[in-house]
């Protein structure tokens, strides 16, 4: 039976590596860190419909039902609002049918527990991917602890700075985008829900400024207690498992910001937004300065940019060691999943000749990728936007839609589907 390598244990590589399972294949799983739960951290993940029905096909039943057990709230409602929380237009989250197809609110530490789950005697820990051969065979992988490992399809799964991307296309870019995000987690008890307004715990939210700057909302409440008890050894702190939170972020071109922004802590970050949000919305602001500080941190924005095809062969890649997207429009990890889905179909159609799948596959996931990456970045910039009068005139725009219902309906006919 031929082998299969997936290099990184992240949200894609998991997913593509239950489904393969499932279907029969003889598969390995190779992740640098030392433990399942060294690099735990992150906030909440927006998992769309593409992303939802790629889980509920890869995963066995009991991991899907202990994905959806473990998603939080995020309310329906999405809105843009203005900084002083003018409502400009209200989004309502269109039903769906089953969970399958819905959107769902998760930890991104509580995602990677289910994931990383069920997959005991191939995901394989400790094991830094240096470098690979290409041979008559197949390929052999090499590790940073002098072992091999032989396959006749690696998938490198191994995220924003692939190692696998970096040998096997060399000239593919990644650049920073001049825009830096400082993000914090406003945790939601009895008492500090009256601190802020209701807008925030109603659904998530963009803020729009006037100019130059952006700010992003999204409640994630939970309605028991920890999700589970491996997820409990978690640092409260971060509230991910713990607590129901709003995560917010702030966004503004690296030159807004005071010098040493990178040098500081949680602290001098959380003061370096509230200086700049000073003449915003109280309730706004009370939400940063009443975050705890460990659990603010920087996040400098960087992406991949789309280039051109190239010959495929036993090595592929997959989510963001080939297309690594901002933030901006919450897509990186629906993306990833994509990209497993439809790479584990593959496969599993041509399980005797890889060549022809990872081929078909690399096309249609330069189309949807590259257009996702596209996408991201044209956000990113309308996120951080100097032009007074460009926001100036989506301000109106969107009050207008929210003004008038079937123009709304008819702008936003597309809402929910990323």
């Amino acid at each position: 039976m031929k082998k299969i390598a997936i290099i990184g244990g992240g949200t894609g590589g998991l997913c593509l590596a239950h489904g393969l399972r499932q279907a029969g294949f003889d598969i390995e799983v190779y992740e640098r860190s030392r433990t399942r739960t060294e690099r735990l951290q992150g906030y909440r993940v927006h998992i769309n419909p593409h992303g939802s029905a790629a889980l509920h096909e890869c995963l066995p039943a009991g991991q899907w039902e202990r994905f959806v057990a473990t998603t939080g709230r995020s309310g329906g409602r999405f809105g843009f609002v203005t900084e002083q929380l003018r409502e400009l237009v209200v989004l309502d989250e269109p039903p769906a049918p089953s969970p399958a197809s819905a959107h769902h609110s998760v930890s991104r530490i509580s995602l990677h527990q289910v994931l990383s789950s069920g997959l005991e005697g191939i995901l394989n820990y400790h094991k830094e991917f240096v470098r690979y051969d290409v041979h008559d065979k197949g390929v052999v992988c090499h590790f940073a602890d002098g072992t091999t490992a032989e396959a006749d399809l690696v998938v490198g799964a191994d995220g924003a700075n692939s190692r696998v991307r970096h040998q096997f296309l060399p000239h593919a870019q990644r650049i920073d985008t001049g825009i830096l995000t400082v993000a914090g987690k406003f945790p939601l008890t009895e008492q500090t829900r009256a601190l802020v307004p209701s807008r925030m715990t109603d659904g998530p939210n963009m803020v729009l400024p006037p100019r130059g700057s952006g700010f992003f909302t999204a409640p994630h409440e939970f309605d028991g207690e920890a999700e589970n008890d491996e997820t409990a050894e978690v640092d409260p702190v971060h509230f991910d498992n713990t607590g129901s939170y709003v995560m917010w972020a702030y966004g503004a071109s690296a030159r807004r910001f005071p010098a040493g922004l990178s040098e500081m802590d949680g602290s001098g970050l959380r003061a370096a937004v509230a200086d700049q949000i000073r003449d915003w919305h109280p309730g706004l602001r009370r939400m940063v300065t009443d975050s705890p500080a460990a659990g603010v941190s920087l996040l400098p924005i960087r992406t991949s940019v789309p280039f051109e095809a190239w010959k495929s062969g036993p090595v592929t890649l997959l989510g963001d060691a080939v297309h690594s997207m901002t933030p901006f429009r919450g897509i990186g990890a629906n993306t990833a999943l994509r990209d497993a889905q439809l790479l584990c179909r593959n496969l599993i159609a041509s399980p005797d000749d890889f060549a022809p799948a990872v081929a078909a596959y690399e096309r249609r996931m330069r189309e949807y990728g590259f257009e996702a990456l596209r996408a991201s970045k044209r956000s990113a910039d309308q996120f951080v936007s100097d032009n007074r009068v460009a926001r100036t005139m989506a301000r109106g725009m969107f009050a207008l839609l929210g003004a008038v219902p079937p123009l709304k309906r008819l702008a936003f006919r597309e809402h929910g589907n990323d």
